[in-house]
């Protein structure tokens, strides 16, 4: 009897020798691949020999150019290797903006010195540094966006958004928290910048700050403007706020009072403050691409311009600040040990957002909630819209929650054809209803003497003004759940975050004593977000939504537009042969419901082609609803209690 191993032998060599025979059949010249030899320093956790100088000269204002200058040590001759930041914390994805980066030279002494991009990592730059030189200086331009099809706008005549990555370099191999560097930063006459940095000394415009470690600079952007406010939220927290135009810096005492009550709901829940100092930057802008992105000691917002001017109609986007804030605890403070990286070229690996932000997305709207920076309608308008949704998404029967947390890397964040199918980031909604329903689990199972405020507080709570990283992984995450109230925690989570073919996450919902349904009318939270971004949600009838221009979009999959080959794109330009508009659809769809023979009659264009269309659709408008149960407790009231000390 042969051996295994033989055997094995055999049964790997057989195929080489077809392929030597293909190959000496076809004729063919078939070359081998070149060996690629690793030449990028790996991260080290030592020291770096001296201190970083970075200049930014952010005054060209009309053109969007920030002029950057940069003084590197070097420890020795040889190749030094250059990397502009790839791998960005917050992102969750490969994004540094390397294409907007011009101009690049290097030089010691004040002459030129050789350099060459890595082919196969273009975020590397290879120097050669001749023997006795003690630092090198690096110049180059980044070119921000001028407009939004070449990317997000960080620059405009009112205001700007310096985010250090952008306009920075770091040399391959040591841990960036272990590269010290020292800013200098020129700003427009007359503007203000805010920046969670340490040491600040201005001369004019020129802010310069005291020298601190690379990767906190990374994680401490700037908002600078021509029209700004400040306001103390307490906690050493600051409420910073640029605007278009002065007026809509005209924020009333109260609420300037929510936004504290928020900061105060915050460390009542947790605990603890994992910073010395907390800035919000915040935004208020047509002009300034959007953006809401979590620091340690700070975070980028914006909102639009009438945040202030007109409170009472934007109860619905209010949850982006306590979003962000919550991050400082889970995400940034309390970190997925996989998410957390050395450096920015080392990959990043996301399974497990749906703690980092499906658990941020429960509480934004809980301490929304409790500070009165969200009604409670509108909350449980959100939790009814994303429940309904999830309750259609075919995507749901072949991909898994945890599989969307890699969708920052698959997709880039770029609009999809069949998002119903596909799915998306559905991390942040669906694990803000897998985590209301642990939290009503809890509540139910003690009888409202635990719930997840208990998690929160010894999962993310920690050392007061710690403002390091302490990593975890999935077993860290069932087991603080179990210590808080014993339960099959690692069934539960890897059954709904873990495993495709799942209901509708509504077991949150039930357990408050609520449930899911529909009316004819929007709820609050869809009400306001329709009127804001002039358009109409008609997933739950016709399966799609439409534009303030008459452009469909978000074609739900195997629904009645997309059973019409309507898809994302196409023009409604006429309902039963009138000029198109939002109440002419709900007219045309409440007249097919009460006619069981009559369609909804459209006009559509697509690429210059035009056709009539007849859906048969005749269920009427229906908006998701989130309906008290009759005879039992609130559960909603209860979660929304303020913790704080009133």
């Amino acid at each position: 009897m042969k051996t295994a191993p033989f055997v094995a032998a055999v049964l790997l060599a057989a195929p080489l020798v077809l392929v030597t025979a293909a190959s000496a059949q076809d004729g063919n010249s078939r070359p081998q691949p070149v060996v690629q030899p690793l030449t990028i320093p790996l991260p080290a956790d030592r020291p770096y020999p001296g201190t970083m100088q970075l200049r930014v000269d952010a005054t060209d204002v009309a053109r969007g150019i920030f002029h950057v200058r940069q003084t590197i040590p070097v420890a020795k001759p040889g190749k030094l290797t250059l990397l502009y930041p790839q791998w960005l914390p917050g992102k969750h994805a490969p994004r540094g903006a390397i294409a907007e980066m011009a101009g690049f030279t290097a030089s010691a002494g004040g002459k030129p010195l050789a350099w060459t991009r890595q082919p196969t990592d273009v975020y590397a730059f290879d120097i050669d540094v001749p023997a006795g030189t003690k630092s090198i200086e690096v110049a180059f331009d980044f070119l921000s966006p001028t407009r939004s099809s070449e990317g997000r706008v960080v620059v405009t005549p009112a205001m700007m958004n310096l985010q250090w990555e952008q306009v920075s370099l770091y040399p391959a191999g040591w841990f960036t928290r272990n590269i010290p560097v020292q800013l200098d930063v020129t700003l427009p006459e007359g503007w203000t910048g805010v920046a969670a940095l340490d040491g600040l000394k201005t001369s004019g415009n020129r802010y310069s700050y005291a020298p601190t470690n690379y990767e906190v600079l990374i994680d401490s952007p700037m908002f600078a403007g021509r029209h700004f406010r400040k306001w103390d939220l307490g906690h050493n927290v600051t409420l910073n706020v640029v605007a278009d135009e002065p007026h809509y810096l005209a924020a009333s005492p109260d609420h300037i009072a929510r936004h504290a009550a928020l900061v105060a709901e915050a460390v009542a829940l947790f605990g603890s403050r994992p910073f010395d100092r907390y800035e919000f930057l915040l935004a208020l802008t047509d002009e300034l691409g959007g953006i809401g992105l979590e620091h340690h000691r700070s975070s980028e917002n914006s909102r639009a311009v009438d945040y202030f001017t007109k409170w009472d109609e934007n109860d619905w986007e209010r949850g982006l600040l306590p979003h962000e804030l919550v991050h400082s605890w889970n995400g940034k403070y309390r970190r997925p040990d996989k998410l957390w990286t050395p450096d920015y070229r080392t990959p990043m690996q996301d399974n497990l957002l749906w703690v980092y932000e499906g658990q941020t997305s429960y509480w934004d709207l809980v301490l929304a909630g409790r500070s009165g920076m969200q009604s409670k309608e509108t909350i449980l308008g959100e939790w009814a819209s994303h429940a309904a949704n999830y309750s259609v998404q075919p995507g749901r029967r072949w991909r898994s929650v945890e599989d969307t947390t890699l969708d920052p890397i698959i997709a880039a964040r770029k609009p999809k054809p069949f998002a119903s199918w596909s799915r998306t980031e559905d991390y942040y909604n669906e694990g803000s209803l897998m985590w209301l329903e642990a939290d009503m689990l809890i509540r139910g199972a003690t009888n409202n003497r635990k719930s997840l405020d208990d998690f929160a507080r010894a999962f993310f709570g920690g050392r007061e003004g710690d403002w390091g990283q302490v990593t975890y992984d999935f077993g860290d995450v069932v087991a603080a759940l179990n210590a808080v109230h014993a339960y099959d925690w690692e069934r539960f989570l890897r059954d709904r975050m873990q495993a495709s073919g799942r209901p509708a996450p509504t077991g949150g919902i039930e357990r408050a004593g609520y449930r899911l349904v529909w009316r004819d009318t929007p709820n609050a939270y869809d009400r306001d977000r329709m009127a804001q971004g002039k358009n109409v949600d008609l997933t739950h009838s016709l399966g799609l939504t439409i534009d303030k221009d008459g452009i469909a979009g978000n074609i739900l999959w195997d629904g009645p537009a997309f059973r019409a080959d309507i898809v994302n794109g196409t023009r409604i330009v006429a309902v039963d042969g009138v000029a198109y508009g939002k109440e002419r659809i709900e007219a045309a769809i409440k007249a097919a419901a009460s006619d069981s023979k009559t369609p909804v009659r459209l006009l559509v264009e697509r690429g210059g082609r035009y056709r009539t269309v007849e859906i048969a659709y005749h269920g009427g408008l229906r908006w998701p609803h989130l309906e008290k149960v009759a005879d039992t407790p609130d559960g909603f009231d209860r979660l929304f209690a303020p913790k704080r000390a009133l």
